[in-house]
């Protein structure tokens, strides 16, 4: 294997990263005692990204510029997320160019894309780390239900981040991969998966060594994020009626109502019953009460009950039965609830397979698949397929299908079309997705023009239209007038996406950052340098005055003056070319006990400070 490609599972909620280690199989990477999980949390500090756990740890701090669930708004447009979800938020939400959402900080505002490629630069970052090597390369999973814009969103917050997203691997066939279920030799297995922010239920066949999914179907706005609400909507009852002028619409209120739900949720994971005490800083009340599982059942049921609505129509889909299942596999957070794993195992008559980490089970498989890819043994064909049909506008805004939902991919289909105007010497296609018959009712991710038919009568143009889906589930359109071989092949922005020069602009600005950054940490390791060798100096100078002319000591305090100033400036590098003077002005006295005391500050410029 010449290069390693890391899996990542980039969560609602918690992201990570596993690859393969020789003579160790598929780990999560994470250093020895310590959590692999970095929380999908971000908020901004001095101008400056923090990301996970100190994101986390400042969000009450800091509660409108810190974001969550940012994995619900990538590739959707404002109007696409409804106003009650809107409202949950602490931070604001506005509607960019071509309808993409926009995340507001203050006066910036920033794409899904951008943020998302914070977390995955984190995760890309402690795993070099860990790792002791460049990563360039990884599969990135996605809900098995994402459509074709929020894939490319997927892959465009990778780039924005430093890597190639060689594969976008549906969760869910992560998920199956790390578990073997590819070693049977045949069977039929269900993964039931449900994160922070996103449910999905696929249905896979294996037969011999091939892989394939069957059906799969979900919702890329329902999860442990849902749960949560549903805990602040009893809060909010309760505080409401001990205290009737209680705030509770506020960033801050929000934030410490949906930490308080979590801690709950978790909590009542782990024991039957659980004390909860919420006060809000700025206000004069505090509240105090208790949680059961059986009071968390009734709130967390309407939330689980879609999940299985969603479980029966794959398998409708399928034309299977849960009789038929020979495995159910749990994957996500969110299904290490007790009340989730017994109605799971109560819809599909069966104990839930849960031998693997939930937490793990994704991005294990994701290592995994990376490994393949990098060339690395298993010997297994894996097939996935398409969540929802592909097609384009016809005329009375009808959705006329190429590729129908279920297809496995890669796959390509092609249709002949013709106008319906005479001496039209354009054609505008439309692109959607989706199950309906109308194009009103389904996504549209795009559209282009092709230029150029020679003016004939309506009816008689033959243009071929083409649909290609690759192995991740990214779709290209080409069409062909066929008679005047009159072609149009070219990318398709999806609507809500990102096009290719805002792709290139903000790698551009990330790269003029990064220099920025780069500056900015060498001026404050300088600094540190230089605050050092200064106080190395001034401990021993009634010594150095003894061991010193006069002139000397002069220079040198002179010098140490300049580097005082220097350190008050933003110039690293000329903070630096001081400092090597004062190191030359030392340097005499090597031979000395203040000398050698100078000297080891002096050689210590090149460590960090732990």
């Amino acid at each position: 294997m010449t290069e390693r490609i890391v899996g990542i599972d980039l969560g609602t909620t918690n992201s990570l990263a596993a690859t393969v280690f020789d003579q160790v199989g598929p780990e999560v990477i994470a250093e020895p005692g310590q959590t692999p999980i970095i929380p999908s949390v971000l908020t901004m500090h001095e101008g400056k990204w923090l990301v996970g756990q100190e994101a986390l740890i400042r969000s009450l701090q800091n509660p409108t510029q810190t974001l969550h669930s940012i994995k619900r708004l990538i590739g959707r447009s404002l109007e696409e997320i409804p106003a009650e979800e809107q409202a949950q938020l602490p931070y604001q939400l506005r509607s960019g160019e071509r309808g993409q959402v926009l995340v507001c900080l203050d006066e910036q505002a920033f794409t899904p894309q951008e943020i998302s490629a914070e977390i995955l630069k984190a995760v890309k970052y402690r795993a070099e780390v860990i790792l002791g090597e460049t990563l360039q390369k990884a599969v990135i999973t996605v809900p098995a239900y994402f459509d074709d814009v929020q894939r490319q969103a997927t892959r465009d917050a990778a780039r924005l981040a430093g890597l190639e997203a060689v594969r976008i691997l549906n969760e869910p066939t992560a998920a199956a991969i790390a578990y073997g279920l590819d070693e049977r030799k045949e069977g039929k297995i269900a993964v039931y998966d449900l994160g922070g922010g996103t449910f999905d239920i696929s249905l896979l066949q294996l037969t011999g060594k091939i892989f394939k999914v069957v059906a799969t179907n979900g919702d890329t706005r329902l999860g442990g994020d849902d749960f949560d609400q549903a805990i602040v909507g009893e809060l909010t009852l309760r505080i409401q009626q001990e205290f009737t002028d209680a705030e509770l619409r506020s960033p801050l209120a929000r934030q410490v109502l949906r930490q308080t739900a979590e801690t709950i949720k978790i909590g009542l994971s782990q024991s039957n019953e659980i004390e909860y005490t919420i006060s809000i800083e700025d206000q004069s009340w505090s509240h105090q009460g208790s949680f059961t599982t059986t009071e968390l059942q009734p709130l967390l049921a309407p939330v689980i009950q879609r999940t299985l609505q969603r479980c029966q129509q794959a398998l409708d889909q399928a034309g299977w039965k849960v009789e038929d299942l020979d495995e159910v596999v749990l994957v996500g957070g969110s299904t290490v609830v007790p009340e989730v794993r017994r109605q799971v195992q109560q819809f599909f008559g069966r104990t839930p397979q849960v031998a693997i980490d939930p937490y793990k089970v994704v991005a294990l498989g994701a290592g995994i698949q990376g490994h393949l890819l990098a060339g690395g043994r298993r010997d297994f064909l894996l097939l996935d397929v398409i969540p929802l049909a592909l097609g384009i506008e016809t005329v009375g805004g009808t959705f006329s299908k190429l590729i129908t939902a279920n297809t496995t991919l890669p796959t390509e289909a092609k249709e002949l079309y013709t106008t319906h105007v005479d001496n039209q010497t354009a054609i505008e296609i439309n692109i959607y997705q989706g199950e309906r018959e109308l194009v009103r009712d389904c996504r549209c991710l795009g559209r282009f023009k092709l230029r150029g038919i020679p003016a004939m009568k309506a009816g008689l143009p033959l243009v071929e239209v083409t649909f290609r889906v690759d192995a991740n589930g990214i779709l290209t359109v080409s069409a062909l007038e066929k008679r005047s071989q009159t072609d149009a092949s070219i990318e398709v922005i999806p609507f809500h996406g990102l096009t290719q020069q805002e792709i290139d602009d903000l790698l551009e600005a990330s790269y003029e950052h990064a220099i920025e950054d780069f500056t900015a940490r060498q001026l404050i390791e300088f600094r540190q340098t230089a605050e050092r060798v200064l106080q190395g100096i001034e401990m021993h100078w009634t010594i150095a005055e003894k061991a010193l002319a006069q002139i000397d000591c002069t220079a040198i305090r002179q010098q140490m003056e300049v580097v005082r100033q220097q350190m008050e400036g933003q110039d690293p590098q000329v903070l630096k070319t001081e400092m090597d003077r004062l190191g030359d002005l030392t340097r005499s006295l090597a031979d000395t006990v203040v000398g050698q005391a100078v000297l080891s500050a002096l050689q210590d410029q090149e460590t960090t400070p732990v």
